[in-house]
């Protein structure tokens, strides 16, 4: 009777098994060009058939590598999809590699904290980082001390470094299209925080899309995507209640357009009839509560998927150059 304490498979059971000696063995795992393919292969598959899973303390004593990558994200950023999706496009990209995922949070107070901890811990091979500044330090510091990483978003550093990022601009330029197709001409811009690089070019596709267009419009700057959902009520309730209140809205979230339209409708004023809103992303599950958003695309699934095949990358020495994407809007 089995005391539930059977071994865990190691390089030498998988050894004894596939009738290899050790050190070919884990030059296979580790899918080395100096052993032959049709080895590797017969060898990862017993590996996988035998459930055999790498000791991390032993990989790092014998490699200096952890075999983890580590994204460092807000988990307030959940109500737009955008934590479980790039955490789901992450672990998509890892699947079938050595590298495991660890989820760090953090708190918006010190996002240097958990960067300071992995580095100084060499607890990762790699990074990924979100919600990235102008000048932003967590870059300039991982940099500094050579830890491969990916960002979510753009920096405006001069430093060249791997990112995955949406382009806002455009976006914002779309959006302020839509609506003056649909006849709107006073607008109003609900944004995301003034301190993130994303802010500017959401700004900048806005305003060059009023231009454009001969419309009028207008940040609303008592709030914004980090403004908690009491607050987002409140001031597009008075929005909605202003004389020159507008008839068009565009959000770069889409948590905060129904917050938006909550707000707006206590104010007297319902979308479609009064107002038209265009937001991303737009889920279909949004769409069967309020079809009258006009939602506009941004996969966070495919951003994480990115990410990860670029910290990869950069472990493995590639330069941060031709490690760069930038999404288009999706209409």
């Amino acid at each position: 009777m089995s005391d539930g304490s059977e071994k865990r498979p190691t390089l030498r059971s998988l050894a004894e098994i596939t009738g290899l000696g050790i050190s070919t063995v884990s030059q296979a795992l580790r899918d080395s060009p100096e052993i032959a393919l049709e080895t590797r292969r017969r060898v990862q598959k017993a590996a996988q058939q035998m459930g055999y899973r790498p000791n991390r303390a032993g990989v790092r004593l014998r490699t200096g590598k952890s075999n983890v990558i580590t994204v460092v994200l807000n988990a307030e950023d959940g109500g737009s999809g955008f934590f479980a999706n790039i955490v789901y496009g992450i672990s998509d990209a890892l699947k079938d590699t050595p590298y495991h995922l660890v989820i760090t949070p953090y708190s918006l107070s010190d996002p240097m904290d958990p960067i300071r901890y992995i580095v100084e811990t060499n607890s990762a091979d790699g990074v990924i980082i979100s919600r990235t500044q102008p000048d932003d330090p967590r870059v300039r510091y991982l940099i500094e001390n050579n830890m491969p990483f990916a960002t979510h978003g753009r920096t405006a550093m001069g430093i060249e470094h791997a990112y995955f990022d949406f382009n806002n601009d455009a976006f914002a330029f779309e959006a302020v299209h839509l609506l003056h197709k649909h006849g709107r001409k006073n607008l109003v811009l609900i944004g995301p925080p003034a301190q993130l690089n994303y802010f500017h070019h959401t700004l900048g596709g806005f305003n060059r899309g009023l231009s454009t267009f001969g419309m009028r419009g207008e940040l609303l700057s008592t709030v914004d995507t980090d403004s908690e959902v009491q607050q987002l009520v409140l001031a597009t309730k008075a929005l909605a209640e202003r004389r020159d209140g507008p008839d068009g809205i565009v959000c770069v979230s889409s948590s905060v357009a129904l917050a938006t339209i909550a707000g707006m409708r206590q104010g007297g004023k319902m979308i479609g009839r009064d107002y038209d809103m265009v937001a991303k992303p737009i889920s279909e599950t949004i769409q069967l509560f309020e079809q009258n958003i006009i939602g506009i695309g941004e996969d966070f699934r495919l951003a994480g998927q990115e990410l990860a095949r670029m910290v990869m990358a950069r472990i493995a020495g590639t330069e941060p150059i031709v490690l760069q994407m930038l999404e288009h809007p999706k209409v």
